[in-house]
């Protein structure tokens, strides 16, 4: 087998703050909004991974995942991981995604002892987790 394409799919509470937040931290939309299926997407990165942000009502994302939506208050599900340029590029992500109205939850900071090395992380709206990091090169 070899996967063409990976993406991921999410629920949110409301895909129009979802749509909001993410447009504002300049991802890419993945096509019309608002539309049909109760979803906002996103392009990410040069390799244009799909993300998709379901409402919690699509009855088409709950027959998707055949369980229960996890309780990101209770607990996480996932972080994704975003590549900088530069540390001042970390610095300038925290910056936009607490202007958006998400949560910085790590400041910007060298990692380990690598003083090259910087990231930061952060949850949207809904608490969907994300790094930024930046690695020197």
């Amino acid at each position: 087998m070899k996967p063409k394409k990976i993406w991921a799919n999410l629920s949110v509470k409301d895909v129009e703050r979802t749509h909001e937040f993410y447009k504002t931290l300049v991802f890419k939309p993945n096509g019309a909004f608002p539309n049909e299926y109760e979803l906002a997407s996103f392009l990410v990165g040069v390799n244009d991974f799909v993300i998709h942000f379901f409402s919690r009502d699509s009855v088409q994302f709950m027959k998707s995942i055949g369980g229960e939506i996890a309780d990101l208050n209770q607990g996480n599900e996932i972080i994704f991981t975003l590549s900088a340029d530069s540390k001042e590029e970390v610095e300038k992500w925290a910056k936009e995604v607490e202007k958006a109205g998400g949560t910085v939850f790590s400041k910007p900071q060298n990692i380990q002892a690598n003083k090259d090395w910087c990231g930061c992380g952060f949850k949207d709206p809904d608490g969907h987790k994300w790094n930024v990091f930046y690695n020197g090169k």
